[in-house]
This record gives structure tokens, C-alpha cells and sequence, in this order.
């Protein structure tokens, strides 16, 4: 009887491994084919177009004559609202995470937590419509400006949706930190905000890291939100308090508008190249960084 239960978990062991294996080769493959239909659908521009031009052109003007391609108000776009957004979202949302993890009387993180839940599954759009009627007139007012719709109105919001995944995840590795450290740490006269940020959180750091490399993802990808409130206009940025447009608002923007094959059509497909290579880089450094913090 024992040898069978042993063969029955190993035989569960094996398969459960396999499966695992199998998942992590089709995730492989079907990065790889993403890449290749990108590609694919990008030939045309890139084979055409100059390169130095695309990536070094200040001018997004893809139905005048001649068209100009360049990307660089685009990538300034969505790195000034990206940039913007961490900067809000990741003190307020590894604040609200240590709060909810280890300060918060149980009665206050009961009520906190399910409402940050909620708060991750509201609709983009809902948020963009929030933007319009009750961000953007309040940032133009506020600066005296003829439109609120800014890239500041767009980091505020990105922030916004991604302080629940920062928040979530972040509580989550706070509360993984084995007790038996904060009772050390008590026991040896440190007061409860000495023990969380002097034991907690450096335990924490690796999962807490994770964390705001997800809400970057987050940010980094959306599109709905910052085509609704940042002003959606291809020209670069100087200021937050300036209209400006991202790489995903651009090609939800006018892919319905090109013809299918065409130069601007094949256009879209390179910046939408050049996002997956940036987001593979993104998650490439974060992978690197985490398991220097693990290690440390």
C-alpha cells in the first residue's frame, strides 16, 4: 500500500512538472510569434521608410504630404506620463501597503482591502470619463490653462489604476514575512514602526520591487485612459501642462483610419515593435534587479 502511494506521488509529481514545462514552452512560443507577426506587418515601412528617421524624427504626421513618421513625440509622450505616474503611485501605493499590512488595526485593513480589490476591476474607460469631467477642468482652472487635457491629467490617472496591483501585491509579500522576524525584532526593544521598516520591509523588498514593476506594466500598456485625458496631440511635450500623445493612444487611435497594407498601416505595426521591445526591456531589467535584491 505505501509503495503504490508512493508511486501515485510520483507519478503526480511528474506530470505536475511536465505541465509546468509544457506552459512555460507555449508562453515562449507564443512571444515568439507575436514578435513574428510584428515584424511581419512591419516589413514594409521598415524596408521603405528610413530607420534613422523613424527613430530620430520629431514630427508624427502620417497624412501629410510626404508623410513623416517620427517617433520621438510619441516615445516622449508616454515616457513623461509614465514617469509621472511612478512618481505618484509608488510612495502612496507601498505607503498604503505597509499601512495595510502592518499598522492598520484589523477593523480599518477589513474594510481597506476589499475596496482596493474593487478598485483594480473598474473599466478604463470609466476612469478616462473621470478624467474628463472631474481631473481635467480642475487642472485647468488650477494652472489657468485652455485645456486640462495634459500629460499631468494622464499621469494622475495612470496612477490611480495602478495603485491597486502596487498596493495588492506589496501587502501580500508584507504579510509573506514570517512572524517569527517581528517577534525578534520586538523582543529586542524595537518600537512597531522600527520593526516594520527596519525588518519588515527589507524582507519584503524583492516582492514589494515586483510589485512596481507590474504597476509600470500597467501603466506602460494602457491605452483607453491616456487616449481619453492627455490631449492625444503628436508634438513633444516640454511640459506636464501640455497636451502630449503615447505610442498606445496612437495606434488605437488610427488604426481603424489606414488603409490595410499601406505605408501608415505597416507605420503603426513598428511603433507597436518598438512598445514590445521596450516592455521586454522593462521586464528584463526588473527580472534582473529582482534577483539582485533576493540575493542581497
Amino acid at each position: 500500500m505505501a509503495n503504490q502511494k508512493s508511486l501515485f506521488r510520483k507519478i503526480k509529481n511528474f506530470l505536475i512538472a511536465r505541465f509546468i514545462f509544457f506552459n512555460g514552452i507555449l508562453s515562449i512560443i507564443i512571444l515568439g510569434l507575436i514578435l513574428a507577426f510584428l515584424l511581419y506587418n512591419s516589413l514594409r515601412f521598415l524596408s521603405t521608410y528610413p530607420i534613422l528617421d523613424f527613430l530620430t524624427g520629431t514630427k508624427w504626421s502620417p497624412t501629410m504630404e510626404p508623410p513623416s513618421f517620427g517617433i520621438v513625440p510619441l516615445l516622449y509622450g508616454s515616457a513623461i506620463i509614465a514617469f509621472g505616474a511612478i512618481i505618484i503611485a509608488v510612495p502612496l501605493g507601498l505607503g498604503a501597503a505597509i499601512y495595510i499590512g502592518e499598522l492598520a488595526p484589523r477593523s480599518i485593513r477589513e474594510i481597506l482591502k476589499p475596496i482596493i480589490e474593487i478598485l483594480a476591476t473598474i473599466p478604463s474607460v470609466v476612469i478616462g470619463f473621470i478624467g474628463i469631467m472631474v481631473l481635467a477642468p480642475f487642472i485647468r482652472d488650477l494652472f489657468k490653462l485652455s485645456t486640462g487635457l495634459t500629460a499631468l491629467a494622464g499621469s494622475i490617472m495612470l496612477a490611480f489604476m495602478a495603485l491597486p496591483t502596487i498596493i495588492s501585491i506589496s501587502e501580500d509579500a508584507i504579510n509573506a514575512v514570517p512572524n517569527k522576524f517581528r517577534s525578534a525584532s520586538l523582543a529586542l526593544g524595537a518600537t512597531k514602526w522600527e520593526c516594520t521598516y527596519k525588518t519588515v520591509v527589507p524582507v519584503a523588498k524583492s516582492g514589494m520591487f515586483a510589485s512596481v514593476m507590474l504597476g509600470l506594466g500597467r501603466i506602460v500598456g494602457e491605452t483607453m485612459t491616456v487616449l481619453m485625458i492627455t490631449g492625444n496631440s503628436p508634438r513633444i511635450a516640454f511640459s506636464w501642462l501640455q497636451p502630449a500623445r503615447t505610442i498606445t493612444a496612437t495606434i488605437a487611435s488610427e488604426m481603424g483610419q489606414t488603409a490595410r497594407g499601406g505605408m501608415h498601416y505597416s507605420a503603426l505595426f513598428a511603433i507597436g515593435l518598438v512598445l514590445f521591445v521596450i516592455t521586454f526591456l522593462i521586464n528584463f531589467i526588473a527580472e534582473g534587479f529582482t534577483r539582485r535584491i533576493k540575493d542581497m
